[in-house]
């Protein structure tokens, strides 16, 4: 999940039920001291605040043929959860770049299940089947049962978060990214000698210091924050991100009033980036995280824009809203203990919008 290295990441103690630790009275418990939390329901303060830890893995891709790792096509996997935003981000560059012929991909299971029999840690798995839920796929290139289990094979000493996307590295057996923000410039840039829409630049330098800028409070106040508006533990917190949450989608709405895209006339990168939370809000963030101030589609311009980056050719696919409203629902049983889903909205992102009135 991670967007950017964070100052300040959260450590946690997890214990866990295990059968080679004996005890008196032949239940088994091990305590295990971890650098980082497991997934993102532990990155709380003990203020009750969210609080993002970084990512581990940060190799990059090179268009340099030479380079430990190049942009080599058929070389490199990529495993998502189409619940996951920022997973979805990789997935929508692929897409996008004409890259999914040359970098295959997979995604896990909408909800998540224990990943081992020796202890209660949930997370992303795959079916055992292509058949058993529609849109995930058996691991048949590493043969792993869980996102869990990629993390071992490529660390076996790794005691971190088990996150999507994982940039996997079929030639060496490893994860080589699992930062999306620094995934998605690997699959704008290195791998044009290959992609099908090398012409397609989602970051071009003259718009890359506006990008930045956008990036970074979109991220901090909208991508992360209705995870921080969701996650909080306290009412503070809540008040505090669900204020900056909302101050930072009316100035979206007032930005897309006079231009086609939130960084002018171009589609970016920064788009893209707000895209897979707008598309996620009315159907989940706006009951699971308790964001319902406002719904994006009381927003003329914010509703208009989704719809039409959801028609963009290619961009509908990488949307399972079927896996989103089950992921979250049914993953997160300290906000959703019997986990029901919501009859939630069904709303048609392919009906028409009023964003062509910007096409000069």
């Amino acid at each position: 999940m991670p967007d950017s290295p964070m100052v300040g990441g959260t450590f946690c103690s997890t214990v866990y039920r295990t059968t080679d630790s004996p005890t008196v009275g032949g239940t088994f418990y091990s305590t295990i001291t971890l650098s980082m939390a497991q997934h993102a329901l532990d990155e709380v303060t003990e203020a009750g605040a969210f609080n993002p830890s970084a990512s581990t893995f940060r190799n990059f891709i090179s268009k340099d043929l030479s380079s430990q790792f190049p942009a080599e096509s058929g070389r490199y996997h990529l495993y998502i959860s189409f619940a996951c935003p920022f997973a979805c981000r990789c997935l929508t560059y692929l897409k996008l770049k004409g890259l999914d012929k040359v970098i295959s991909f997979t995604s896990v299971k909408p909800k998540w299940e224990r990943t081992k029999e020796t202890d209660d840690y949930f997370g992303w798995v795959f079916p055992a089947s292509s058949t058993e839920e529609s849109g995930a796929d058996p691991d048949t290139l590493n043969g792993a049962k869980s996102i869990r289990e990629l993390y071992e094979l490529a660390n076996s000493n790794y005691r971190g978060k088990y996150t999507v996307p994982v940039l996997w590295d079929k030639k060496l057996k490893t994860i080589v990214n699992n930062e999306s923000s620094e995934i998605i410039r690997m699959l704008n840039a290195e791998f044009n000698e290959i992609a099908n829409n090398a012409d397609l630049d989602l970051y071009p330098s003259h718009l890359q210091a506006l990008i930045d800028e956008t990036n970074e409070w979109v991220y901090d106040r909208i991508s992360i924050g209705v995870y921080k508006c969701g996650f909080a533990r306290k009412q503070e917190p809540y008040d505090e991100a669900v204020v900056q949450l909302y101050e930072a989608l009316d100035k979206c709405e007032e930005i897309l009033s006079n231009q086609l895209y939130i960084c002018g006339n171009h589609f970016t990168e920064a788009d893209i980036r707000l895209f897979v939370t707008l598309i996620r809000f009315d159907e989940v963030y706006a009951v699971h995280f308790k964001c319902n101030k406002k719904l994006i589609r009381e927003y003329p311009n914010l509703f208009n824009y989704t719809k039409d980056i959801y028609q963009i050719p290619g961009i509908s696919s990488t949307v399972n809203m079927e896996h989103i409203r089950k992921s979250y629902y049914g993953s997160h049983p300290s906000l959703n203990p019997y986990g029901i889903i919501p009859i939630g909205p069904s709303i048609d992102y392919s009906t028409p919008h009023d964003r062509e009135r910007f096409n000069y």
